[in-house]
């Protein structure tokens, strides 16, 4: 067996790895993150990496980060992968992690610790709903009540989810939750920056474990894979202070909206029509089908032609080279994104991700038959099982209501009408009635993907 990554054995890793350069010890607690999943890993802790401040993860539900990383001292590795190989390093900036079920009070006083001054968030767009004080809205409004009972000062909240104007979506939830008094001291001493965070980073699998700890000669339970592209755009609005994070490429702005539109329609709008895609005619991972010519064409024409022409400008941006790098980016095969993963939570991502694109088309009275074919990929998707018979769970939190909606839909008189009835869903797509013209195109690309398949359908649409 070999030996367990910890503080002892990073002297005797291979010189090519890099490792903390710096005394963990004298590290300042200042960020308390919550969701400390693989993203965070492999974002905000590799900018805060180095420069002085620790973090302190919490997990909301689940103890396995914790059981993972608490023997090796809050190490972990860090691969990034690409066709040209792989960089292994060895980060230091996460100084422990708490699990909120198990440590509640630990994850309270954290919160309310004078040494706490940014308060960052990685909970899938699906934990903003409001909820009860074990949500995690819950959590901050119980933290940050004690941290104002002790008389402590203000502290950033720092959304780093994919959710339009994420700071403010954030702060107006927050409020809602807190209270009159409690929402009064906040709304005063604290403040919520909206950011652009974009890499991909994928589940790491056993295999990846393994090679992993290969490559180091020690053990690692826990190590986090990801592309070379980093991007973090931010807001400079800190309550109490930041981390030097422009030393790590961090771009500060004073509207991070246009990078965030730029984010959600480009990057993961495409991403989700790719893996709805994908995951219906059975290419398990993002490169593989983009490996598909009729697919990459698909993806390219959607960028070009539907998503594009509604970006704000961004001054300084090439987007035409800037679309071409994303394409290469997705065709990464050292990442191996599995597109069922992409495919989760649909119902909570795709009014940022289309809907919002869509709407400014259909304003305009622009055809947008390319979306109309992404979103007919969702509603086949629904059915639990890809083209070759192969099953899988629908891991959505609106999944019963979406299971129910497509056993109505079924009993609808002709496939307009069904299509009708699924988009007329309004936790999804709104109160409004969906537009005739485009229940009229999904109608037709979902006749298509369940007659044709999804190459076939890929390639009429060329």
């Amino acid at each position: 067996m070999r030996p367990r990554l910890c503080e002892a054995a990073l002297a005797a890793l291979p010189a090519a790895v890099q490792r903390p350069g710096y005394d963990r010890a004298a590290l300042q607690p200042g960020i308390l993150h919550l969701g400390i999943g693989a993203f965070m890993r492999a974002h905000l802790a590799v900018a805060t990496e180095g420069l002085g401040w620790g973090i302190t993860g919490v997990s909301l539900r689940s103890p396995d980060t914790r059981d993972a990383l608490a023997p090796q001292q809050g190490l972990y590795t860090l691969a990034v992968r690409s066709a040209a190989g792989q960089q292994l390093q060895v980060l230091g900036a996460v100084q422990r992690v708490l699990v909120a079920p198990e440590e509640p009070q630990a994850v309270l006083d954290a919160m309310a610790s004078p040494a706490t001054r940014i308060i960052s968030l990685t909970v899938t767009e699906k934990g903003y709903r409001p909820g009860g004080e074990h949500s995690t809205l819950g959590w901050l409004a119980r933290g940050l009540a004690k941290r104002r009972a002790q008389g402590g000062g203000g502290v950033t909240l720092l959304s780093l989810d994919n959710l339009p104007s994420n700071g403010q979506v954030l702060r107006t939830r927050l409020l809602a939750q807190a209270g009159a008094g409690l929402a009064d001291w906040i709304a005063a001493h604290c403040s919520f920056p909206c950011s652009m965070v974009d890499r991909i980073v994928p589940r790491s699998t056993d295999a990846d474990r393994a090679s992993v700890s290969q490559a180091l000669g020690c053990e690692d339970a826990w190590p986090v894979l990801a592309e070379p592209f980093f991007e973090w755009v931010v807001e400079d609005q800190f309550a109490a202070g930041r981390p030097a994070w422009e030393r790590a490429g961090v771009r500060f702005v004073a509207d991070a909206a246009p990078w965030e539109t730029l984010k959600l329609r480009m990057v993961n709008g495409s991403h989700s029509a790719v893996a709805y895609l994908g995951l219906m005619a059975g290419w398990d991972t993002v490169d593989q089908a983009m490996a598909q010519p009729a697919l990459r064409h698909y993806i390219d024409a959607l960028m070009r032609d539907e998503i594009a022409p509604t970006l704000p400008a961004l001054p300084g941006l090439d987007l035409v080279a800037w679309r071409a790098a994303l394409l290469a980016r997705f065709a990464n095969p050292a990442l191996a994104h599995r597109t069922l993963q992409i495919a989760m939570d649909g119902s909570q991502k795709l009014p940022q991700r289309w809907l919002a694109t869509l709407a400014e088309r259909q304003a305009s009275g622009l055809p947008s038959p390319r979306l109309a074919l992404a979103l007919a990929a969702w509603l086949h998707h629904l059915r639990g099982h890809d083209e070759a018979g192969r099953r899988y769970d629908i891991n959505d939190p609106l999944a019963p209501e979406l299971a129910a909606l497509c056993t109505q839909a079924r009993a609808a008189a002709g496939p307009e009408a069904e299509v009708a009835h699924l988009l007329g869903f309004a936790p999804v797509f709104g109160a409004e009635p969906p537009a005739a013209a485009l229940v009229r195109d999904v109608a037709q690309w979902l006749g298509s993907l369940r007659q044709r398949g999804v190459a076939a359908t890929l390639a009429a649409a060329a």
